[in-house]
């Protein structure tokens, strides 16, 4: 019996069809095929437990006493114990198997739930432990260059400020100067990558931080025509951040946003409450992100950018976490992607 599954509508079907051949069988030959009556009993018993085999040894029972023949009444009295004892015995078996069997899958489901989270776990310790490596490595190098760096635009701006120079030779040097400062920043990124500022917390309405984002957004597109829009509840909650970074990482987030879009596509800041958390998502239909990459975006050194550095969307990460927060990517169903920064609500007065 064990493994056993049968689908209770075509097993009460089955049941049902047997019992009316055995009492047919039954009737006709005066209790001659009396013995097949037990076939419906243990299939009900199989299908709805004791009490499917209860219901049907009583059905069986009624047929045995009402059939013609000329059989004892204590006779046809034990065929009904004996079927009333087996729908009881094989109902009660396989209930206690059923039982076994819920147990067991809640168990393996239970395991299975907290192999993920060991799993998730562990894929954070790993990214953890790489961002601490990268990170040292990355303020070293960061140091270690910005110091010839800053003789060489020294150097150039120096150069710059002489009067007898030729044309050939002032270009040359105003590519010096604007590639030291592209260098500048980049190493300035490094650093922030690898020793963001602790947070200075505040408690803080959204809508302001919104309102500075999406202006500071839109002097940004660069010639593109992408509209933006802001979608925020009158009643949201407050929450505890450094507006500051917050500003930084919704702003880094648009831009990245704006740069993927088609002209003509709206670039949407939205906010939403829900279960104790604030959502701050910004959405876009632009190009999207291969399914593969999308666990990769917040590795350093990680761009599908042509000209990207790979490390925006790390410190924006990084930036979230020390307040707190979660920053998560996601592919849209139609096109595009959303990211969304989640932080603590903060309820109350203070």
């Amino acid at each position: 019996m064990s493994g056993m599954q049968i689908h209770p509508w075509l097993g009460r079907s089955v049941s049902g069809t047997a019992l009316i051949v055995a009492a047919a069988l039954s009737w006709l030959t005066h209790g001659t095929f009396t013995q097949l009556f037990s076939l419906p009993v243990a299939l009900a018993a199989l299908v709805d437990g004791w009490r499917g085999g209860l219901a049907a040894a009583v059905l069986s029972s009624i047929a045995v006493f009402t059939r013609p023949g000329d059989a004892a009444a204590v006779s046809r009295m034990v065929e009904s114990l004996v079927l009333v004892g087996l729908g009881l015995l094989i109902g009660l078996l396989f209930d206690r198997e059923r039982r076994q069997k819920n147990r067991l899958q809640k168990t393996a489901d239970q395991l299975s739930s907290v192999y993920e989270k060991v799993q998730a776990n562990f894929e954070g310790m790993k990214r953890v432990e790489r961002l601490s490596a990268i990170g040292q490595l990355s303020a070293g190098l960061a140091h270690e260059i910005r110091n010839p760096l800053a003789s060489i635009a020294g150097a150039a701006a120096i150069l710059q400020r002489s009067g007898n120079m030729d044309p050939k030779h002032a270009k040359c040097i105003e590519i010096i100067t604007n590639e030291c400062r592209r260098l500048n920043g980049l190493l300035t990124n490094f650093l922030n990558f690898a020793r963001p500022r602790p947070p200075r917390f505040q408690t803080i309405n959204l809508d302001s931080v919104l309102d500075n984002v999406l202006a500071l957004a839109s002097h940004g597109l660069r010639g593109k025509t992408v509209p933006c829009e802001k979608q925020s509840p009158a009643n949201l909650p407050r929450v505890e951040c450094d507006p500051e970074q917050l500003e930084q990482v919704l702003l880094n987030l648009m831009i990245n946003a704006i740069e993927a879009s088609p002209n003509g596509e709206t670039v949407t800041l939205s906010a939403a409450a829900d279960d104790g958390k604030v959502a701050v998502h910004v959405i876009d239909h632009g190009h999207g992100v291969a399914p593969a990459h999308v666990d990769r975006l917040f590795d350093p050194f990680f761009t599908t950018k042509e000209h990207g550095t790979g490390l925006g969307l790390s410190v924006a990460h990084q930036i979230t976490t020390q307040m707190g927060g979660t920053l998560v990517a996601e592919r849209n169903s139609g096109k595009g992607m959303t990211f969304s920064v989640i932080l603590p609500a903060k309820y109350g007065d203070t």
